[in-house]
């Protein structure tokens, strides 16, 4: 099979690799119907860190083919959504809601599913089939259940969610558009000092209740904690990269911080139905299709900032 390879930061590769098989009793096989590159896939392609002919992709949907002795919940021919990391859903880790940080947990990025055919392990409790084989059209919505496009999508969120006024930073145009139409009321296009500046401005110099961090760089971080008003709360999503706080300024910020790896399994079966129903549309975030030949174009296109979100198909 096809699979993508990063032979090292910069340096992406579509190589030939054997078809995965089953490995435990508890695994299935999927032939991927699409993939997508995440916005923690460019940390190693920008040498964030060292990387040497890893496999690439945690973001899936696709039909299992095959299923090892124990999967019981789901059967070749579903097609199916999971999460970047497969879980048991049973430990106590899991039973409090947080499958992504599973005691027996495995994480999708070490597997790879920028590829034709991806080895899902604990199949039972990290795949969610959906009604039925989707249409072309949902195909896109299904897959952004991960990290990726994740400030639109919390923007998304908010609304669904029934937030009233939702602020978005942003200093693109396409992207502002795109908060806009998933509900965002006013724009911030200012960074720092200056951007938490007209936050409290906006919000009668209190500052916001909820804030999402979604970039995970220690500027992102410090504007989100700076922006929120005592008492609030801020969710990081944004995978961190050589964040550290000062114990002082959060000691007297009076906030609540919480954040992580998304339970992505807690989430899925809701937001299946959502999706399926068609009354929410997240696949708008995927701006840019490609086929997965041409995988080296996709991190090209995110990492200059020419696409939001890039589909990759078989």
């Amino acid at each position: 099979m096809r699979a993508v390879i990063m032979a090292a930061p910069g340096d992406l590769r579509v190589a030939e690799r054997e078809n995965p098989t089953i490995v435990e009793a508890t695994d299935a096989i999927i032939k991927v119907t699409a993939s997508c590159v995440c916005g923690s896939d460019l940390w190693p392609y920008r040498g964030a860190h060292e990387v040497h002919d890893a496999s690439m992709g945690h973001e899936y949907v696709g039909v299992v083919a095959e299923i090892g002795a124990d999967v019981k919940n789901t059967k070749p021919g579903d097609f199916v959504v999971g999460s970047f990391m497969a879980s048991d859903n049973t430990c106590e880790t899991c039973q409090a809601c947080y499958q992504s940080r599973c005691v027996h947990g495995v994480g999708m990025g070490g597997i790879g599913t920028q590829a034709e055919y991806a080895r899902i392990p604990w199949a039972d409790s990290t795949l969610v089939a959906t009604p039925g084989v989707p249409d072309a059209y949902l195909v896109p919505l299904l897959l952004v259940v991960g990290d990726g496009a994740v400030g639109l999508l919390g923007i998304l969120a908010a609304s669904q969610l029934g937030a009233t006024r939702i602020i978005a930073m942003s200093r693109h145009a396409d992207r502002q558009e795109m908060a806009r139409e998933f509900g965002a009321t006013d724009i911030v296009t200012e960074r720092g000092d200056a951007g938490v500046a007209r936050i409290k401005e906006l919000t009668g110099g209190y500052g916001a209740h909820s804030v999402i961090e979604a970039v995970g760089t220690q500027e992102s971080m410090m504007q989100a904690i700076r922006a929120t008003r005592p008492g609030g709360h801020v969710g990081y999503v944004g995978v961190s990269h050589d964040v550290e706080l000062s114990g002082q300024e959060l000691f007297l910020s009076g906030i609540h911080l919480h954040g992580g790896p998304a339970p992505v399994r807690r989430f899925l079966p809701e937001l299946i139905e959502l999706i399926w129903a068609r009354k929410i549309n997240p696949g708008r975030v995927f701006d840019l299709t490609l086929p997965l030949a041409d995988a080296a174009e996709a991190y090209r296109a995110m990492d200059e900032r020419r696409a939001i979100k890039v589909l990759l198909t078989p």
